[in-house]
């Protein structure tokens, strides 16, 4: 029922930037974190950056200091910004919520993905 949907991908050359945009559809609890993960040919999905919903930021080392995550003011929205972008940056982005019932009940979200391809 709940949906993620991102927006903001594309084509860039290096040093470009690009937004990326997720907002969820449908009820997500007040305690959760959203984030970004990405994941490129061959690899293993990773974080790239997350907040909770307390304001707590968790960023890859790889993208500290380029990408930078927010949140709206209604807790159901993550965008993040993403400078000097590297071609080792291409990938697939997915946007993630994880949300936590009072009594520990846990609910995972995943966007469908977007493409974020970085030319040299």
């Amino acid at each position: 029922q709940v949906r993620l949907v991102e927006s903001g991908g594309g084509l860039v050359q290096a040093g470009g930037s690009l937004r990326l945009s997720c907002a969820a559809s449908g009820s997500i609890f007040s305690d959760n974190t959203m984030g970004w993960y990405r994941q490129a040919p061959g690899k293993q999905r990773e974080l790239v950056a997350d907040m909770t919903s307390g304001g707590t930021t968790n960023y890859a080392d790889s993208v500290k200091g380029r990408f930078t995550i927010s949140r709206g003011i209604s807790g159901v929205t993550a965008s993040l910004q993403m400078n000097s972008l590297k071609p080792e940056d291409t990938a697939t982005y997915y946007c993630n919520a994880n949300t936590r019932l009072r009594d520990g009940t846990v609910y995972h979200y995943w966007g469908q993905g977007t493409q974020v391809t970085v030319s040299s």
